[in-house]
């Protein structure tokens, strides 16, 4: 089923893979099997070589995503140099990016939580709305939760397309989503699971074995450098001991500054970091923060990138 953002994205099934690591290969994966992969690009070390290895990798079309909590123009600028077409944005006013982008032949999409957010990105020259409902994992921009929000931003942006994200996990939420006047999906911890997502197996086994009572919505618990940032991640025992001491701020949480793990180059994680477990990482893997979103319970196994896709498409 191809829709006007297929169209418009280049791919041939109205599925995103959310932004949630800097993984070529995770990108690529997603992208050969005809729907878009994405890149977090935020964070990383070498913005121009992760699209440049993404590209190595796949002839598909793929994105890149950028938190505007901080001036982004030199990283907008490193990935349109290395050939990214696809740039999305979250977390900020994209005003200032939209023509750089379209002047270097690209698509802008960006992630609201309103109608009205909606309606100001599209007049800042947005190309693409990703209507993001309260119950996505990791950073959540918006409190109103996707099934009211995406038909209240199609309405709102049309004919401007939309992709409804957040707590869509199988193929009876891709249905849902497009029958509310979404063009596309975008799901993020559905592929977690992928086998081309690098996460530690204690990490994979907890999100197999979770609720969907278990992703639970948390101000700050995770630090990230950036004020307001809500989240969403699997309860531990360090949410358990933050909660149980009453949510203090850093200088007073249980734990605070202690060493509970290594990342596979030796660095060390400290509690209340927002360092996901890899793999290679060791330590305290329960202790450390394993985002999710509430579509958790659906995601009952291991499957490659392909697999998910075909899965996800199956209703359509």
């Amino acid at each position: 089923m191809r829709t006007q953002v297929c169209e418009m994205l280049g791919i041939d099934q109205p599925i995103v893979q959310a932004p949630m690591a800097a993984i070529p290969g995770l990108a690529a994966a997603v992208s050969n099997a005809g729907a878009l992969g994405m890149l977090t690009l935020t964070w990383s070390e070498d913005v121009g070589a992760d699209v440049r290895n993404t590209a190595a990798l796949t002839s598909r079309p793929f994105g890149g995503n950028l938190v505007l909590t901080e001036d982004r123009h030199r990283r907008v600028d490193q990935a349109l140099e290395a050939g990214l077409r696809i740039v999305s944005f979250m977390w900020g006013d994209p005003s200032d990016y939209v023509d750089r982008v379209h002047d270097g032949g690209g698509i802008v999409l960006h992630t609201v939580g309103s109608a009205k957010e909606a309606r100001q990105a599209v007049d800042s020259g947005v190309d693409v709305v990703v209507a993001q409902g309260w119950e996505a994992g990791g950073h959540v921009w918006g409190g109103i939760a996707t099934l009211p929000l995406v038909p209240a931003v199609v309405d709102a942006v049309a004919p401007v397309p939309v992709i409804a994200a957040g707590g869509i996990g199988d193929a009876r939420g891709v249905a849902a989503v497009l029958a509310l006047g979404a063009q596309a999906a975008w799901l993020g911890t559905r592929f977690l699971l992928a086998k081309e997502m690098p996460i530690h197996e204690d990490y994979r086994h907890a999100l197999i074995a979770a609720a969907e009572t278990d992703a639970e919505m948390y101000p700050n618990l995770y630090e990230v450098g950036w004020p307001d940032s809500p989240h969403r991640a699997l309860r531990n025992s360090t949410s358990k001991a933050w909660g149980a001491a009453g949510r203090p701020p850093l200088a007073r949480r249980p734990g605070a500054g202690d060493v509970i793990g290594h990342f596979a180059s030796g660095e060390a994680i400290v509690r209340y970091e927002p360092a996901p477990p890899m793999v290679g990482t060791t330590g305290e893997i329960e202790a450390l923060s394993m985002w999710a979103g509430q579509s958790v319970a659906l995601a009952r196994q291991a499957q490659s990138a392909a697999e998910i896709v075909t899965e996800l498409i199956s209703r359509l």
